[in-house]
């Protein structure tokens, strides 16, 4: 099971590959791009395994992230579990969590000890295993930089339908490339392997 944090906001800039135009190589006037700025973003947080999206969690702006904020957020996953996939919590609960400081502290620890997860190992601040980044919110970006919104709730739907329409197929590729990367990872003693 994955659990990974990322920035949404209401205008999201094209990626480069779309933006990309084709021009005469003799032509005075080349596209510009311009850089936009962004204000109204929200923090979006989801966990998923092979089976698809476990739970959502949007932050309210401003809100910093603690061990505490991290805890309540593993309550809820804990409570998404027993409804979505009961079954998980007897077969067992690998998490891959990073080494960021609420992930490490003492009170998350206790809790996840608490739930009987296991944690996978993680090198500190690899940017190769975390399949949220290499796949889901990759594919995210692209389709939020198709649209516009005006307001939270919409910034919200918007995503959490996009999420909620993932085949399985394409979140469980997610995490088979995963093996890979890590094989690659450890061969490499934790330095970073791709671009």
């Amino acid at each position: 099971m994955k659990g990974d944090k990322t920035w949404v906001q209401f205008v999201n800039a094209e990626t480069n590959e779309q933006s990309k135009q084709w021009i005469h190589t003799h032509s005075p006037n080349k596209p510009k791009k311009f850089k936009e700025t962004l204000e109204q973003k929200m923090m979006a947080t989801e966990f998923w395994d092979r089976k698809g999206l476990l739970l959502t969690e949007f932050m309210a702006p401003g809100t910093t992230i603690t061990s505490e904020v991290h805890c309540e957020m593993l309550n809820k996953l804990w409570r998404s579990i027993q409804i979505k996939q009961r079954r998980m919590l007897t077969k067992g609960i690998v998490l891959l969590h990073d080494s960021a400081r609420p992930h490490t502290a003492v009170g998350t620890n206790a809790l996840i000890k608490l739930f009987k997860w296991e944690i996978s190992d993680h090198p500190p601040y690899s940017p190769d295993l975390p399949p949220s980044d290499y796949h889901l919110f990759t594919k995210m970006k692209f389709w939020l930089a198709t649209h516009r919104f005006h307001n939270n709730e919409e910034l919200m739907d918007g995503v959490n339908n996009w999420l909620h329409n993932l085949a399985a197929p394409f979140v469980d590729e997610g995490l088979q490339k995963l093996v890979s990367r890590y094989d690659k990872c450890r061969n490499v003693d934790g330095n970073y392997v791709e671009k």
